[in-house]
């Protein structure tokens, strides 16, 4: 989300320098532009020249290689951008065509709006020099975030002196105050792909920060009003499912058919608010999410691809300003709002069946957001959702019936915060509403009531240089349900209440609400060679903002200090390097050690662009309160780590980047994975990634499952049983993106996958606090039909227990073809193909040849779409 698409910036390299009092003029036109990027129009002889770009990159504080000359001009409507990128070699100018926002390192331009001109937020707008777009937002003052698209209109040109570009950005796509004249902060970037080098009019010295900030002043707009601008944006689908259930499912066909329409609507309430709407919204144009193997107890974490959500989620983003770096080393920090709750697979337990037919995902029947500024210094973001009551059909001993598996919910956020003295300082608030309505009591043991949340951040840089920032939020929950739910909140994986062996901890089998608090504090160097980062933060054991967020542990207290050095100016081997160590500690709140380590990171380019990382880690022997999930603490052993990544220079047509990763304790707990990444771009508008990935893991203590017996008096009258899992994953992401022009694209995401598990050894802890297990030996163990039978003392009043074999072998292919059509600004036709295939034969012996033979046998399911969206301006 923070991508920064004008500063390739290590993430590290902060600190500001002040702001640039350039003045620059912009020219009302005196007659009319045709945007087509050849700059032949009589109106552009008459607006002034803009000159001077200064290198950021290679050559920082030189004058750029080739000369960039820009115009600015307006009308009632709209500013014009003309652009000439002259350059000597035009032969040798990167171009390519690609998806919109997906400019890779090719020649570009860009300009950079502060049209509130508040010093730190903004605009962005750029093409390259195929005649890609790419759009997004600027905020605290130095990161980006291309989520956000607007409609305007771009269009490039070549010829003998290089290539030009014209722009045109509609003000009602622009948040400004209503004035009779206009102050705006204005930017530029040029990139020349084969030198890797970036040019502005202003630009941030590496190893300082703030951009926005130094934004040269545009002046001369007169008598432009945004007015209330109204888009609409509606939709019509038409799916078709084929899929091959079994034969005597009474629900599912083997082709399914579903029309649907809805849409969405953009509303300017005033120059400075934007309300957006969304109307039984579709989404079946993004992205699949991979599948994975997930063998943990904590949640699996999925980005949101939904475009409504995706954009401008920077304006909800809680605990980040002024800093430019938020270190973590185990930090398992909340996040307030986490956007894939709404609309996810409904929760409800579902009851005994043969068969079922039951939703993917909630129907989001409406959700709203009203962003903007309010009296000058407060950012403001409101967002509201409600999802419908969801029923399932079900069928068992060929009775059909159906229940509820997720009620009526309603989601709400707001967030607030205000910049002042000049961003010197800012202050903000935050706070979040899930409420659910429940016809019947079926389901309210499986889900909270009500979850409510309320968090306050801020920061205050501490010099006038803004070399040290003090940056931190503080954070509360509340949920509430019936006393059934509670408990099973207390138990599960966030919290552990149950734990036998916490004496800070216990369940409340009469409570019918929970309740937390959470923070976290920075403390940073940010200007200079030598950068300081530290932290510390705390999560109390009864924290948690799930209904609408995201925390995966609870019971948490956690610090580090870590120091830097930077070395920013090229060399004779490297352009830039820095390295960076640290120190880190995790606590509970009974102040158990239950992590802790040292960290040392080495991190450079050479001058032929390739780049190199290296990574070292140690972990000292600490507790571990998740390895009996719920039950008491046990040792991790002492363990070291290395990390290695190399990647080739990204100028080339063949870039490879190869990623390896040890973690090991002893020879029989050791964790491998290899990962490569290639992008192959054979023609200017053809690309080509796979990032194929290897996994091997040997875990001595992988759960199986917990059993109750009295007799076991060492271990609180529970057996925690555990197996020596061998796993090898095998995997690959694979995308091929094919542009016919700016607006006409195809994409392919492919994703196959094995995950082979196999466990032997089973063994039950032997006593708390303790890395002692005692290991069932064949005369305690009997296999059959499936199951294991273990009796823990063979003779011995110990009663036996069962449970299932846990080896696994899954395979899975799945991915998405998306076929893209901008027919007209704003207006998208979708062509989607969407398939999946799995199989999980637990008898066959790993083996990558037999189990792709067995996927591609493995009939497909598959789905079809085709959606059409319509843009109206009002």
């Amino acid at each position: 989300m923070k991508r920064l698409i004008y500063m390739a910036l290590p993430f590290f390299l902060t600190t500001s320098q002040g702001m640039c009092q350039t003045r620059l003029e912009a020219v009302r036109l005196v007659s009319p532009v045709h945007i087509d990027g050849r700059l032949d129009d009589a109106a552009w002889q008459q607006v002034p020249e803009i000159t001077g770009f200064l290198q950021r990159d290679p050559d920082e504080g030189k004058p750029a290689t080739q000369k960039t000359i820009v115009r600015l001009a307006y009308d009632n409507d709209a500013l014009y951008v003309a652009a000439h990128m002259q350059d000597t070699a035009p032969d040798s100018i990167m171009t390519r065509l690609s998806r919109r926002d997906d400019v890779d390192n090719e020649d570009q331009f860009a300009i950079a709006i502060d049209s509130y001109h508040d010093h730190r937020s903004g605009y962005f707008f750029g093409v390259s020099a195929g005649g890609t777009l790419m759009d997004g937002v600027c905020y605290n003052d130095d990161w980006t975030d291309d989520t956000w698209d607007g409609v305007w209109e771009g269009c490039v040109h070549r010829d003998s002196t290089g290539w030009s570009a014209e722009l045109r950005i509609p003000f009602s796509q622009l948040r400004f105050e209503k004035k009779d004249k206009h102050v705006w902060g204005i930017n530029f970037l040029r990139a020349i792909g084969r030198r890797n080098e970036e040019s502005y009019l202003v630009y941030t010295p590496k190893g300082s920060s703030g951009f926005v900030s130094r934004f040269p002043h545009l002046n001369g707009i007169e008598g432009i009003h945004p007015g209330r601008n109204i888009e609409i944006l509606p939709y019509t689908r038409m799916k078709a499912s084929f899929a091959h259930p079994e034969s005597n499912d009474p629900f599912h066909n083997q082709s399914e058919f579903s029309p649907d329409v809805g849409g969405d609507f953009k509303i300017s309430l005033s120059n400075n608010l934007t309300l957006d709407m969304t109307v039984n919204p579709d989404f079946g144009q993004v992205e699949v999410d991979p599948a994975v193997v997930n063998l943990s107890d904590v949640e699996t974490f999925y980005d949101e691809k939904r475009p409504f959500f995706i954009e401008g989620a920077s304006t909800y983003e809680f605990g980040y300003g002024g800093a430019k770096s938020y270190w973590g080393f185990n930090w398992s920090g909340p996040q307030f709002f986490y956007s894939r709750r709404i609309g996810q697979a409904p929760q409800g337990e579902w009851p005994d069946n043969d068969y079922a037919d039951v939703t993917e995902g909630t129907h989001i029947l409406g959700a709203a957001k009203l962003t903007g500024k309010l009296d000058g210094n407060w950012n403001v973001g409101t967002l509201h959702a409600v999802t419908r009551k969801e029923t399932g059909s079900f069928q068992l001993d060929g009775k059909r019936f159906d229940a509820d598996v997720e009620p009526i919910t309603y989601y709400g956020l707001f967030r607030t915060q205000r910049e002042i003295n000049g961003g010197r300082q800012g202050l903000g608030v935050i706070s979040t509403l899930v409420s659910r309505k429940f016809e019947t009591d079926a389901l309210r043991s499986d889900l909270n009531d009500n979850g409510f949340a309320f968090g306050v951040d801020g920061w205050s840089f501490l010099d006038t240089s803004k070399t040290w920032v003090f940056t931190g939020w503080l954070g509360a929950s509340r949920i509430s349900g019936t006393s059934e739910r509670m408990v099973s909140v207390q138990e599960n994986s966030r919290h552990y209440f149950q734990r036998p062996d916490a004496g800070h901890l216990s369940v409340d089998s009469s409570a019918t609400e929970l309740s937390g608090y959470a923070g976290r504090f920075y403390l940073n160097k940010q200007k200079g060679r030598v950068i300081v980062n530290s932290a510390i933060g705390f999560i109390s054991p009864g924290f948690d903002v799930n209904d609408i967020g995201y925390v995966s542990r609870a019971d948490w207290i956690n610090g580090h200090l870590g120091l830097g050095y930077l070395w920013t100016e090229p060399g004779k081997v490297f352009r830039w390097a820095d390295i960076i160590g640290a120190i880190h500690q995790s606590y509970d709140f009974e102040g158990n050690n239950v992590w802790g380590g040292l960290f040392l990171l080495w991190e450079s380019q050479f001058l032929n662009y390739m780049r190199f990382n290296i990574q070292g880690y140690y972990n000292p022997e600490t507790y571990n309160k998740f390895r009996t999930r719920g039950g008491p603490l046990t040792i991790n052993e002492p363990g070291f780590g290395l990390y290695l990544d190399y990647q080739t220079d990204d100028r080339k047509p063949l870039i490879f980047d190869v990623d390896y990763e040890l973690y090991q304790r002893n020879e029989e707990d050791r964790y491998q994975e290899l990962s490569m990444e290639f992008e192959w771009k054979p023609k200017s508008n053809i690309r080509i990634e796979a990032g194929p990935e290897v996994v091997l893991e040997r875990e001595p203590y992988q759960w199986v499952d917990v059993f109750d017996d009295a007799t076991a008096g060492s271990t609180y009258g529970k057996r925690y049983v555990f197996g020596k899992l061998k796993q090898t994953e095998i995997s690959a992401n694979i995308r091929f993106n094919w542009t016919f022009s700016p607006r006409l694209s195809l994409q392919l995401y492919v994703q196959p996958l094995v995950s082979y598990g196999e466990y032997t050894e089973f063994k039950e802890l032997s006593r708390p606090k303790s890395n002692d297990y005692r290991t069932y030996t064949s005369e305690n163990i009997l296999k059959a039909n499936g199951e294991y039978t273990i009796d823990p003392d063979g003779n011995g009043p110990a009663d036996s227990f069962t449970f299932d074999n846990p080896n696994f072998n899954y395979k899975s292919l799945r991915g998405n073809a998306v076929l893209r059509w901008e027919y007209r600004p704003g207006s998208t036709l979708y062509f989607v193909w969407t398939q999946n295939r799995w199989d999980d034969h637990l008898d066959e012996p790993f083996g990558m040849s037999q189990s792709m033979e067995r996927l591609v046998d493995t009939r497909a399911d598959n789905i079809f779409m085709l959606k059409a969206t319509y843009w109206w301006s009002l």
